[in-house]
């Protein structure tokens, strides 16, 4: 038989390269993981549950994604790997068989006023080629549709050296066409500070002009500066200063002064409260501070532009009528359909990587975004769905993509859209790894991880790795609880008054009117993008008797940690200095009581260039952060640094009784209880915390605040099916103490346990903003018309 016509009826031997099958990891130590050692499939979904802080991100992102990036990173030059973020190897034994890592996170996209969704997509790049080529009137390249470039224009003489002791001086201009609007500077905004907010003008500095919270006469740095500058007269009142002494008062650039035998830095009002108050963490503020910051700024949609952020030449140049502003302004699946309109040949290949990506958005369930809407703004959900756009397409295949809760922020409509879209990278010959809380998409799964048994120093362990059937029937805590459902309430709170809202038309709201019950627990639901946020956060008056919680990050360094973010640590080194009849100052690790060698960090931080940095443990104070001679002084028989060690559950019994007994952190330590964050030591730095934590540290954080009507926005993200019902308890606790809460959710079991449902729909974005039901959970289930009612139905169904 020939050797072209030979059949073989024989099975091929496995060949070698097709043994590696596993991403192998042995002696996981990272973070609070414990030696793990674990063998996950490739080409398969992988799903990584367990309760809030049980190592899952350790595992996945901190673990075989890092080290999958580090090992890419080392394959580019030195000179490459020196512009590259350099990161340490993950203490880890073994490592084997890892592909590309393609990590899409929960991490909110960049707050900076002049980043949206077109920028963060490369969608408004395509744009302003499009308008470059085809606008008319034609009025530049690309940069002179950019709203984040503004126009340059330079002439003057240059010095070109030609060789030896020969030099000419050569004429030469630059121009370059930007389409920045030049009153916002491509903000879209203006923000105006009300100076009476700051100061009363009848008085004099030495009279105690300042309304400002903090600037007291005796301090130096605030009001002492102005006195003493020399700049200024100190005994004059304000409103009669000259204009030059308004201008230094007011405007004056940085510049050192000395005052009283010290060299500080003098500049304006204006700029130092810029620097001061509004380039911090609104959430962090203390709440006197907070309220004044939103008494004393007022932002504004820019005059000149309209809020389109660009310059008047960008914006007249047109295509079929319509500008790159209009374009932006539209819905994305809108816009979509607009450029699937224009038929230029000159152009082709760039309108059909247009119209994919502008697809993308469609097909992942954001077509309701617009192009101009701030990447600020976006959900924790949304954004890690943008995120995906650029994967979608993709023909790239064995390929590892890690997420985290892309479910986060999803109606349970919108999961079975995400659970495909997770499905077809999978089927692609992609390895999908996924941390997720959600029984709809832990039933999708190839393989399941359970980490745990609990969190923080109680979990870090494989309590569980199998089929999602196994799952069910295994002893662990989400294998007892992957079945829970929560029951319809038999009887439901009766409301103390109502919350009036009339003609609200923020983004997509089309006329709403609706009274929101007072006294009891009310649930805002509806798919993505139906104007939930919009009717709750741009609706309800944010007075002094609403404390909103949205899902704005947490802002914080290595330096920051629970104790210091929710104020704990002022009454814990007050009761300190009491007790040992010293300054309070000296049990800070950011002040006087820091241990001088390593300046209160704990380590000692070698910079190694191209090589990733390395942290060693400071000798001088074993990493306590503090100077030997603070940690002399004890409360309660512990040092300072003891105490900063300590679980919020010791403390709070630490300072609950005894010689230690502080009212004042007991209260604050109790909130962090009751979110279920006791297992935290109070000085763990909040860039160790999941997102899950980091939302519960801030719900604890604003329990403290003397509001009536509490506004959560979707507090269960990051939360283990177990952690639910903790939840529950918290917000019943609330209204049974007289507050009046409203929830932003989507999570069934929350729907079930509220006392009244607004729903809004039907769909999303201009197929949304309208209310399509109003109330009872019962009432809903019986009425069945909306997409919640269905999903609610079936959940307490079930």
């Amino acid at each position: 038989m020939s050797k072209a016509t030979r059949t073989d009826t024989q099975s091929p031997a496995l060949h070698d390269a097709d043994s590696h099958d596993m991403i192998r990891v042995h002696g996981a130590r990272e973070n609070n993981l414990k030696d793990v050692s674990i063998e996950i499939p490739k080409r398969r979904l992988t799903v990584f549950t367990g309760v809030s802080g049980s190592g899952k991100s350790s595992l996945v992102f901190d673990t075989i994604a890092a080290e999958s990036k580090r090992l890419i990173n080392e394959t580019y030059s030195a000179f490459l790997q020196g512009f590259m973020p350099s990161t340490a190897r993950p203490e880890v034994d073994v490592l084997d068989g890892l592909t590309t890592a393609i990590t899409v996170d929960q991490q909110r996209m960049g707050g900076d006023p002049r980043s949206t969704v077109g920028t963060a997509t490369d969608a408004n790049a395509m744009l302003r080629i499009l308008f470059s080529r085809l606008g008319k009137p034609h009025i530049g390249p690309p940069s002179a549709y950019s709203f984040n470039t503004a126009s340059v224009r330079a002439s003057g003489g240059i010095t070109v050296d030609r060789g030896a002791a020969k030099t000419k001086t050569v004429k030469a201009t630059f121009e370059r066409t930007g389409g920045m609007c030049t009153r916002c500077e491509g903000r879209g905004k203006v923000s105006d500070i009300d100076l009476t907010q700051l100061y009363d003008d009848s008085k004099s500095i030495a009279e105690g002009a300042f309304t400002i919270p903090g600037w007291k006469s005796d301090n130096v740095w605030t009001v002492g500066i102005y006195a003493e500058s020399g700049f200024l007269d100190p005994n004059k009142p304000i409103r009669r200063f000259t204009k030059k002494e308004m201008q230094d008062f007011l405007y004056r650039e940085p510049i050192k002064v000395k005052v009283n035998g010290v060299n500080l830095t003098y500049e304006g009002l204006i700029p130092k409260i810029q620097k001061s108050f509004l380039s911090k963490d609104k959430e962090a503020m203390q709440p006197h501070i907070r309220a004044f910051v939103e008494r004393a700024v007022t932002f504004t949609t820019c005059p000149e532009c309209d809020g389109t952020r660009l310059a008047e030449g960008a914006r007249s140049s047109k295509i079929n009528r319509k500008s790159i502003a209009d374009a932006c302004v539209m819905e994305i699946r809108d816009l979509a359909e607009w450029v699937r309109g224009l038929k230029e040949p000159s152009v082709a290949p760039l309108l059909t990587a247009l119209q994919q990506t502008l697809d993308s958005f469609v097909e992942i369930g954001l077509g309701y975004l617009s192009l101009d809407r701030a990447s600020g703004t976006l959900s924790g959900g949304e954004a890690q769905r943008v995120k995906m756009i650029r994967h979608l397409g993709s023909s790239l295949t064995d390929v590892t993509y890690v997420f985290d809760e892309p479910t986060a922020g999803l109606h349970p409509h919108d999961i079975q859209r995400m659970n495909r879209l997770l499905l077809q990278l999978r089927d692609k010959g992609n390895t999908v790894l996924v941390v997720e809380h959600k029984p709809e998409v832990i039933a999708i799964a190839d393989h399941v991880v359970d980490l745990g048994p609990g969190a923080g120093t109680e979990g870090g362990t494989v309590c569980f790795e199998g089929t999602v059937e196994g799952l069910q029937s295994s002893d662990t805590i989400t294998g007892r609880h992957l079945d829970d459902r929560a029951s319809l309430k038999e009887e439901v709170r009766k409301p103390t008054g109502a919350l009036e809202i009339r003609g609200a038309t923020a983004n997509n709201l089309q006329g709403v009117d609706v009274d929101i019950p007072l006294g009891v627990l009310t649930v805002i639901t509806g798919v993505a993008g139906s104007g939930k946020s919009s009717l709750v956060h741009g609706s309800i008056p944010t007075d002094e008797g609403v404390v909103s919680i949205d899902q704005s990050p947490i802002r914080g360094s290595r330096r920051s940690n629970p104790a210091t973010y929710t104020g704990l640590l002022d009454p814990i080194r007050k009761a300190f200095a009491k007790a040992n009849d010293v300054k309070p100052a000296l049990f800070s690790a950011n002040s006087e009581g820091a241990c001088p060698t390593c300046n209160g960090a704990g380590v000692i931080y070698s910079d190694l260039g191209i090589m990733a940095g390395v942290a060693t443990t400071c000798e001088d104070c074993g990493g306590k952060r503090f100077d030997s001679s603070v940690l002399e002084y004890r409360l309660g028989g512990r040092d300072i640094s003891e105490v900063l060690a300590m679980p919020v559950t010791e403390a709070e019994e630490f300072f609950g009784a005894g010689e230690a007994h502080t009212p004042a952190a007991h209260r604050i330590l109790q909130r962090l209880s009751d979110v279920g964050l006791g297992y935290l030591t109070i000085g763990q730095p909040l860039t160790t915390l999941s997102g899950g934590e980091r939302q519960r540290l801030k719900l604890a954080t604003h329990m403290g605040d003397k509001g009536g009507v509490y506004v959560l926005d979707e507090p269960t993200t990051g939360l283990h099916l177990a952690d639910v019902e903790q939840l529950l308890g918290l917000l019943d606790r609330l209204v049974d103490a007289g507050k009046s809460v409203i929830v932003i959710e989507h999570h069934q079991a929350v729907m079930a346990h509220a006392d009244w449902i607004i729903d809004l729909g039907p769909g999303a974005g201009h197929d949304g903003g309208k209310i399509v039901f109003e109330g009872t959970p019962t009432d809903l289930v019986a009425d069945g018309s909306t997409l919640t009612g269905e999903h609610l139905a079936a959940y307490v169904g079930s």
